[in-house]
């Protein structure tokens, strides 16, 4: 399973952490079913994103806004003032294997989550 993350600036690893944990829960996956997480290059400054993901023990993909507008995501997204489709979720299908979502993006609070196989 990958992991997509979107946020608002400035999230903290708690927000983070939790939006995780509630993700996970909501889609009955165990956190050792995920192998990685991903999310767009405009989030690899946010500290938050990445001490959450490093306290898991997992590591985080940022993808360049290419590779993200190559995937059309069943959700519409903020992201388009940055002229990207969205990042979640065409952050998770990017790098799962089967291209499909187990969780459409959802908001927990200031973080965005989604889930693909």
């Amino acid at each position: 399973m990958i992991i997509g993350i979107g946020s608002r600036r400035g999230v903290t690893s708690d927000e983070v952490s939790d939006a995780i944990e509630s993700a996970l829960r909501d889609a009955e996956i165990e956190i050792g079913a995920v192998r990685i997480f991903a999310s767009s290059r405009l989030k690899e400054n946010e500290a938050g994103i990445k001490e959450a993901v490093r306290s898991l023990g997992r590591e985080i993909v940022f993808l360049d806004d290419e590779t993200i507008n190559t995937y059309e995501p069943p959700s519409p997204s903020e992201a388009k003032r940055f002229n990207l489709v969205g990042v979640a979720e065409p952050s998770a299908l990017a790098l799962s294997d089967e291209k499909k979502l187990v969780l459409e993006k959802r908001k927990y609070g200031r973080v965005t989550i989604a889930i693909a196989r």
